[in-house]
């Protein structure tokens, strides 16, 4: 409540650009979308039609009220009032409406609501490593400049290139900088490759910043292997850096894995789940380390954006049924290869809701397995409905013929029915309580530990 004082209010997206337009599009998205059973009884419901009046006039035809012989008109009506599909059109469309509702409270935001039922078949997880299985919040924890370089000055042109872009380790390579109060300019020629690194010219000098490989692919002179001690930097993950062709050090960085690691992949694993890998751009080392850490036993290390799409196009040709789960920054390309692309964190990201089919609006892992739990609930639902609409249909069909129920009574069941499959599929509102509601801007930023804030402090001390 602001009384008497000014309030100046910068706007930064409007209308569909913002976070509650994003989500009431998918929303809306999600309702128009039918499932693969939905289509089916749109496909044969135009037969339905004339069966049900073909019955009716066999019932008018071959049954008679006694004593006049008059023809059964109120049977007739009858046999048309029992014979209304709702409850076995609503058997579907409320379950779903339930589970997306559900989905949506716990910030699961589903597109199509076909995913809900084809995560039910899902058997196989690959997951990205930085910002999905790992916080993705990295801290720069070494400055390893050559000889005759200074730290300061490594930290200087690294932090100059890699000012513009997004990726998590320039976001902790800024974030250093900032510490230590340098001042950047901009730089030219600016150009950012995907998975790769980042290219730009600083003071008239090229400079590359990324990984080793990258480096190699450009003619960088010196040895970038040898300048790495492997058991000092097995828990790193590094960045090199070259200027005017010239390798002059690297950053190592640290990322802590998520606490509900290791408890999510397992529960995935008791929800019937047969393969589980991390797939990563990171070193080998580092990558080792996490999958042990959280108990999963295939991991590829030093993947490109292309070859994690090449991971998951190979599981899908032996059969498996593959969700791909990303941060959506480098991830796009495998979150369209796989059955279902899952996005890490999207709240405000949009490129992770525009490539993946799922997005979640927050970290926590642990909803990837209620979302399997989900799905066979919602499945288990819809076959309950289902069968009790069919079967509410033709034994109503046989009472209404035989006059055990006057056209009244089927109207009253009729509705009874209906309401019968709509609480049934209520259930599923009540799924997933255990967790905390989603709230915008309420989930708790990660933060680091005293150790690590304390080692960021000395490096930005040294740089400086």
């Amino acid at each position: 409540i602001n009384n008497d004082g000014l309030l100046e209010v910068r706007i930064t997206q409007v209308g569909v650009e913002t976070e509650f337009g994003r989500v009431r599009e998918l929303i809306i998205q999600a309702a128009k979308s039918k499932t693969r059973f939905e289509k089916l009884v749109d496909q044969y419901m135009g037969f339905y039609t004339p069966l049900v009046l073909v019955i009716g006039a066999l019932v008018w035809v071959f049954t008679y009220d006694l004593p006049s012989d008059t023809p059964p008109l109120n049977r007739v009506i009858a046999v048309f009032i029992v014979a209304s599909p709702v409850a076995f059109i609503l058997a579907t469309p409320t379950a779903m409406v339930a589970a997306v509702a559900t989905a949506s409270r716990l910030g699961i935001l589903i597109k199509q609501v076909s995913d809900i039922e084809l995560a039910a078949r899902i058997n196989a997880f690959i997951f990205d490593k930085t910002g999905t299985i790992t916080t993705g919040t990295l801290q720069v924890s070494r400055l390893a400049p050559v000889e005759g370089v200074k730290p300061a000055e490594l930290l200087l042109a690294t932090a100059t290139a890699e000012q513009y872009s997004n990726h998590p380790t320039a976001k902790a390579i800024m974030a250093l900088a900032q510490k230590a109060k340098l001042e950047l300019t901009d730089p030219g020629d600016f150009k950012e490759t995907a998975g790769k690194g980042v290219r730009a010219t600083i003071d008239g000098a090229e400079v590359l910043v990324g990984r080793q490989v990258w480096l190699e692919e450009n003619n960088v002179g010196g040895d970038l292997t040898e300048s790495v001690d492997l058991d000092e930097t097995e828990g790193y993950s590094l960045v090199y850096v070259a200027r005017d062709g010239k390798f002059i050090g690297w950053v190592g960085m640290t990322d802590e894995v998520r606490e509900e690691a290791a408890e999510s992949l397992e529960e995935l694993r008791l929800e019937g789940v047969r393969r589980l890998m991390i797939v990563s751009g990171d070193r080998t080392p580092v990558s080792e380390r996490v999958a042990a850490e959280v108990g999963c036993e295939e991991v590829k290390a030093d993947c490109f954006p292309g070859d994690k799409v090449d991971h998951v196009e190979a599981m899908r040709k032996k059969g498996y049924k593959v969700a791909f789960v990303g941060d959506g920054v480098n991830d796009a390309p495998a979150l369209k290869a796989g059955d279902i692309g899952i996005a890490m964190g999207a709240a405000g990201s949009d490129v992770a809701v525009d490539s993946a089919t799922i997005a979640l609006m927050n970290n926590d892992l642990r909803r990837l397995p209620f979302l399997m739990h989900l799905s066979r609930m919602t499945r288990s639902v819809i076959n309950q409905n289902f069968i009790f609409g069919v079967l509410f249909v033709i034994v109503g069909l046989v009472l209404a013929s035989m006059k055990f129920i006057t056209p009244v009574t089927a109207a009253i069941l009729n509705v009874l029915g209906s309401l019968i499959v709509v609480f049934n599929s209520a259930r599923l509102v009540r799924e997933g309580e255990e967790f905390e509601v989603f709230e915008e801007g309420g989930e708790e930023e990660e933060t680091s530990s005293a150790s690590e804030t304390t080692e960021a402090s000395e490096l930005a001390s040294e740089a400086a």
